[in-house]
């Protein structure tokens, strides 16, 4: 009788698919898909997401002057309401401020451009002992007008773009005040809510923090405002002294940008009153340069210690650094938001960090062992002369 059994062929092994393998496969292509989803929506959400961390931040730096409204008895709407007013007033006025100046510092720089123009070419000429005149540079520079007609068609095809960037900077930037509006009215109702959704123990480091936050916020906010009008009065009455047109709207100028431009926001400020000064008496422009530095160091050293100390205490290498990540991570937002973020962090720290004591070491101290090494250099020998052999 012959045996079936041994004819049929067993598999060998390893050559059937593991039953885990289509479910790890099925598991992968999904998991795959819910990141490529999540990555899309948190690159069309980041944009959100940066308009309410601004408004967040501007509401936070208003609730002090509501709050303190509030409690004088005005309705919170109605002192939310004053508030953004005088803040939106204040920007409009500096806005219409910076338009006229353009407006009136590039009519007199084409008005003077021949003069400067006929000075700066007898200068070289004087100094590089060559002999150019105005009218070969005028003849060379119009010689191709194909490139001024490139550059001409250029500028107009970008006009549709550059109109929309201008729109949707506008709808951003109501976006931000609407919402910052809101977060600032509806602040105690806000925590409130956030605070319901945690238990207990953990609603009071929760409600400490916003007050740290609100604080150095504010701080930041008010203590820059205060710089910006010494500054724009200092630098109005100079300019006034120097004999400059729109003296006092330039201060304002220089007060406002200076003060909440991070780290580069004076050299930039500094342009406009020394382009305004090289219209009228070109040696003006030294000196506005000059006091610019002067005033800058005298900030720096005097002024923003004394007026920063109760409110943001951030070391000046800390608050550079956080600058520059700030812009590298948000742009121009990122940095003007760095500070007080960083003012924020370094207070909530401070009081959560647990901290020791320093031990007295002249090694912490370089003035210490300096002394300490002069304290120990002998004496100089005796020089009494020796005893007489009488």
């Amino acid at each position: 009788m012959t045996d079936h059994s041994a004819s049929v062929e067993t598999p060998a092994p390893g050559s059937r698919m593991p039953a885990w393998l289509p479910r790890a496969m099925v598991l992968a292509f999904a998991l795959l898909g819910l990141f490529e989803l999540v990555n899309w929506a948190a690159h069309a959400l980041i944009g959100i997401a940066v308009m309410m961390t601004v408004a967040f931040f501007i509401a936070l730096a208003m609730e002090p002057a509501v709050d303190a409204m509030a409690a004088r008895g005005i309705n919170r709407g109605l002192a939310t309401a004053a508030v953004f007013i005088i803040v939106f007033a204040c920007t409009i006025g500096f806005l219409v401020t910076l338009g006229i100046l353009m407006v009136e510092t590039v009519g007199n720089v084409l008005d003077e451009l021949p003069r400067l123009l006929d000075e700066l070419v007898s200068w070289v000429n004087h100094t590089f002992h060559q002999d150019f005149t105005v009218h070969q540079l005028r003849d060379r520079l119009f010689k191709d007008s194909d490139v001024i007609s490139a550059y001409a068609e250029r500028a107009a095809n970008n006009v549709w773009g550059l109109s929309n960037t201008v729109l949707g900077g506008f709808a951003k930037v109501v976006t931000i005040a609407l919402f910052s509006v809101y977060m600032t009215a509806d602040g105690p109702k806000l925590r409130r809510s956030l605070c319901s959704l945690l238990p207990p123990a953990k609603q009071g480091a929760v409600l400490h923090a916003w007050d740290l936050a609100i604080d150095k916020t504010g701080g930041y906010l008010y203590s820059r405002a205060l710089l910006a009008v010494i500054s724009a009065v200092i630098h109005g009455a100079f300019l006034w002294l120097l004999g400059l047109p729109n003296a006092f709207a330039l201060g304002i100028w220089f007060g406002v940008i200076a003060s909440f431009v991070p780290t580069i926001g004076t050299y930039i400020a500094g342009v406009l009153p020394v382009l305004v000064a090289l219209t009228i008496e070109p040696i003006d422009a030294v000196w506005v340069a000059l006091f610019v530095v002067v005033y800058q160091w005298i900030q720096d050293y005097m002024l923003q210690p004394r007026i920063t100390a109760r409110t943001v205490d951030v070391n000046p290498a800390v608050a550079l650094l956080s600058v520059i990540v700030g812009g590298a991570l948000l742009g121009a937002v990122g940095a003007l938001l760095a500070i007080p973020a960083t003012a924020t962090l370094q207070a909530f720290l401070s009081e959560y960090v647990k901290r020791y004591e320093v031990a007295a070491d002249p090694r912490i101290e370089r003035r210490g062992r300096i002394a300490k090494a002069h304290r120990q250099v002998p004496a100089s020998p005796d020089k009494t002369p020796p005893p007489s052999d009488r």
